[in-house]
């Protein structure tokens, strides 16, 4: 495994255990970080973990649900104990929910939860891996949002506000921490195929269709497409960036 942008840093990716963030906690350990690998299923998040060493890299799992604080402290705190330091953190973990329904029928347990998930949690990533950056003199990070949060919806207004949500707390913590070395960035990825996605969408072949029509580039996107821009905002490529809402979403925006 070659080693270079990132060798002798350590990374954290949040809901590594499968898609976007399996592809990110690959690549940041292709370009020699120590990865810390951190999601709820321990299955799924160890798979991640052993794809990483067979490839001569340094990996580890810790359970976390990015909902629960002491979760994301403990393992923050973890990361340190194995590797002594933290440079970049994708904060990726999320879900959709079940509020694709109009506003008036949504289930108010619905709405908590996939704020307190795709908000609160990325808040709460961020509050114990910035200190812990700080320590070493800076570092950067890389939250994940949506094309959903650069704009509005018919429906789904948990999920769209939640992914507007951490656009404004990237921007928020970007200007908070640029004069100490931390630059804090989002991702805005329009329809991915990870599995959740091939699941749920693709059975549906009109909808499948529509929705492959808004998108000039003629595909979805492929993790890889998102791990690589989330490897470069964090690369020293793009030391001059902080604050950047940046969509990943083949044209989808320009129609």
């Amino acid at each position: 495994m070659s080693q270079q942008k990132f060798q002798g840093r350590v990374a954290v990716v949040t809901g590594g255990n499968s898609g976007i963030g399996r592809a990110a906690a690959v690549m940041f350990a292709r370009e020699g970080a120590k990865v810390v690998v951190a999601a709820r299923r321990k299955a799924e998040g160890t798979e991640t973990v052993s794809s990483i060493v067979a490839q001569g890299g340094e990996a580890i799992f810790v359970a976390t649900d990015v909902a629960e604080l002491d979760q994301v402290e403990a393992m923050v705190d973890t990361t340190m104990d194995a590797f002594g330091r933290l440079d970049y953190a994708f904060n990726n973990a999320g879900m959709v929910g079940d509020g694709f329904v109009p506003i008036p029928d949504g289930d108010p347990s619905n709405w908590e939860r996939v704020i307190r998930v795709n908000l609160t949690g990325v808040w709460g990533c961020m509050k114990f891996q910035i200190p812990r950056m700080l320590e070493t003199g800076g570092g950067a990070i890389v939250n994940m949002a949506s094309v959903s949060g650069l704009r509005g919806g018919r429906i789904g207004a948990p999920y769209i506000a939640s992914k507007h949500g951490v656009i404004g707390l990237t921007k928020s913590a970007a200007a908070e921490f640029a004069d100490r070395g931390i630059r804090v960035n989002v991702v805005c990825p329009t329809v991915i195929t990870t599995p959740i996605v091939e699941e749920n969408l693709f059975p549906d072949k009109q909808l499948t269709a529509d929705l492959l029509a808004r998108h000039p580039l003629g595909r979805f996107g492929t993790p890889d497409d998102v791990a690589e821009a989330v490897i470069w905002l964090c690369s020293d490529a793009a030391s001059y960036l902080t604050g950047l809402s940046l969509p990943i979403d083949g044209g989808r925006l320009s129609i």
